[in-house]
């Protein structure tokens, strides 16, 4: 591997050391309804979106809640030496993607029938540590 190559890779890994991911597939919500409640925590500190969360009325807040906590477990294991106490956490990022579709059929009048589709989603969250 040459220098250039080596100091970006050096580089790239020392910013990625600040991070935490944590996923969540195949949850039983829409993504819209997730997505509603995902807004909300983007760009956060991690602190202050639990509570927003926490005091949320919605059934995605405590699906959402949960995968953050599991984000700041994370964190908290990839970074054994430092003190939660003095860092400040961010959520840097949160994805809501669709998930497979559960496709049903409801009976209709005259015969027919109407397909109701049950739609999943995948959430994605990136904690970061900040200074």
């Amino acid at each position: 591997m040459g220098a250039r190559k080596r100091l970006r890779a050096e580089a790239l890994k020392e910013s990625k050391g600040q991070t935490a991911i944590a996923k969540l597939n195949n949850s039983s919500i829409s993504p819209r309804k997730m997505r509603l409640v995902a807004d909300m925590i983007r760009g956060v500190e991690v602190n202050k979106a639990l509570n927003i969360l926490n005091f949320d009325s919605k059934e995605a807040s405590t699906s959402l809640a949960k995968l953050l906590r599991s984000a700041i477990a994370n964190w908290e294991q990839k970074n054994e030496d430092a003190d939660i106490s003095q860092e400040i956490l961010v959520v840097k990022s949160i994805e809501v993607g669709c998930a497979t579709m559960l496709k049903r059929i409801q009976a209709a009048p005259q015969g027919r029938a109407h397909r109701i589709r049950k739609r999943s989603n995948h959430v994605t969250i990136i904690v970061d540590g900040v200074k």
